[in-house]
């Protein structure tokens, strides 16, 4: 970063703007198991206008800018790989406006969506999307987020209405109203969700709201066998039960969150349920799923209603990544995931559950598999270097396993750096098109570079 570029911004922003040694190593690694790329500055705007002033001042200098939210995220999406200036928009956490009648709200990109429930909770409204991290807004419409939620609620793609995003000369543009639909010109809201900040920098995001439903009850139902627990959850989706979440942990994951969060469970091949709705109504899905599960073999029917109770299972559901490093203490976390048609789920798991098993390698896997997602998290000995070699061997044939099933390489974790040479194999020609448009929207290829696309190739 050249010094001219150094002192603009500390012009801009005063203290605001840190080369601090500890600071640009945060700025630099998220939760994934990829090497960290430090920046050469952070930088913290308190508004869209002070966004744009920065991504100004960077493309005079032909310098790289890096948006980030919560550091969450799981393929590398956040590394400085070329160096540049991080914009850390955690300071935007301004909930602009509340529109209870409408159900929607607009926040600031740095809104987490703890705070957003939180504030929104004596309205009776609340924000679904659930990716497990107290992630930003931003950060979950760049990724095009999901969750446990996604089930029933749909993913940050289906519940964005509105963005605004700094482009990369710096413009400020809103890519729609708040109208839930729209015929009128190109759909630029859902171009830059799950854009990684390669094709802009988003600042305020617009989403849907829901009424917090009058009842919850959640059930644990162990299975004889993974293979028994998806088909169970195959039958509940295509019999149009509105589950709002359910889960497979696997029977070594589900030994790990016995020990982890103190619950106890049979460890065998699990489903956490959820169901919203009136008493009447959630009492007609849970018996139904019920008698499903028993048709699978599925037993120990175990409930949650209280609010502690709930709060407690979810919570050891989300705890589920530092329950597996807990088996083997020392161990390096690698969390990949895939997304396939859920006819397809079945096979795709036990193909892939075949392969660790077949392997030297400790892994346990988990799955919103009411949306065709299971996620992998191997433990590896980072002091063997055998061991990310054979974990990236499994991942690779799960992924082209996925993808000949018509699915995807990732479902919600994002490309990043880690999937994108997955993309040509999954997109074919169309990647050029992606490539095209990139290079029209970021001309000097500053906006998150050597993320999602390579433009040499």
């Amino acid at each position: 970063m050249s010094d001219s570029l150094f002192e603009a911004l500390r012009n801009l922003l005063g203290e605001r703007a840190s080369t601090g040694a500890a600071l640009l190593a945060h700025h630099g690694k998220d939760e994934s198991h990829h090497p960290a790329a430090p920046p050469d500055m952070v930088v913290f705007p308190e508004s869209s206008s002070e966004v744009s002033a920065i991504v100004r001042l960077c493309v005079e200098a032909r310098t790289a800018v890096i948006p980030f939210g919560a550091g969450t995220s799981l393929e590398g999406g956040i590394g400085a790989v070329q160096g540049g200036v991080c914009i850390d928009l955690t300071r935007m956490n301004r909930i602009v406006q509340i529109n209870a009648d409408d159900l929607d709200v607009t926040v600031e990109a740095g809104v987490t969506r703890k705070r957003l429930n939180s504030d929104l909770r004596s309205s009776g409204l609340f924000f679904p999307i659930d990716p497990g991290a107290d992630a930003t807004l931003g950060g979950m419409a760049s990724t095009r987020a999901s969750g446990t939620n996604a089930v029933r609620y749909g993913t940050m793609r289906e519940n964005v209405l509105s963005l605004k995003v700094v482009l990369a000369d710096g413009r400020l543009i809103q890519t729609a109203g708040r109208a839930r639909k729209s015929a009128a010109g190109y759909d630029l809201t859902r171009m830059f969700i799950g854009a990684e900040g390669t094709l802009g920098v988003i600042t305020e995001v617009t989403v849907r709201l829901y009424g917090i439903p009058e009842a919850i009850s959640a059930a644990v139902c162990t299975f004889p066998s993974i293979n028994a627990a998806v088909q169970c959850c195959t039958q509940t989706i295509q019999s149009g039960i509105p589950v709002a979440r359910v889960e497979l942990l696997d029977e070594m994951q589900m030994r790990a969150c016995n020990q982890y969060s103190a619950l106890n469970y049979e460890p065998a091949p699990t489903l956490f349920f959820e169901f919203h709705g009136s008493p009447t109504g959630v009492r007609e899905q849970a018996e139904s799923v019920q008698e499903i599960a028993s048709e699978f073999g599925g037993g120990n029917f175990g409930w949650a209603e209280k609010t502690e109770d709930l709060n407690r299972l979810w919570q050891a559901r989300h705890d589920a990544l530092y329950a597996a490093l807990a088996l083997k203490p020392g161990a390096k976390a690698w969390s990949t995931d895939v997304c396939v048609p859920i006819s397809r789920l079945a096979d795709c798991i036990e193909q892939a559950r075949s392969d660790i098993d077949r392997s030297s390698l400790t892994a346990t896997m988990v799955g919103h598999v009411g949306d065709g997602n299971f996620h992998v998290i191997f433990l590896l000995d980072p002091d063997k270097p055998s061991d990310f070699e054979d974990a990236q061997r499994i991942n690779d044939r799960m992924v082209t396993r996925a993808i000949e099933m018509d699915g995807t390489c990732t479902g919600e974790h994002g490309v990043g750096v880690g999937k994108s040479h997955f993309l040509k194999q999954e997109f074919g020609d169309a990647l050029n098109s992606m490539r095209d448009l990139k290079r029209v929207f970021d001309p000097l290829n500053i906006l998150n570079p050597g993320k999602i696309l390579d433009l040499s190739s």
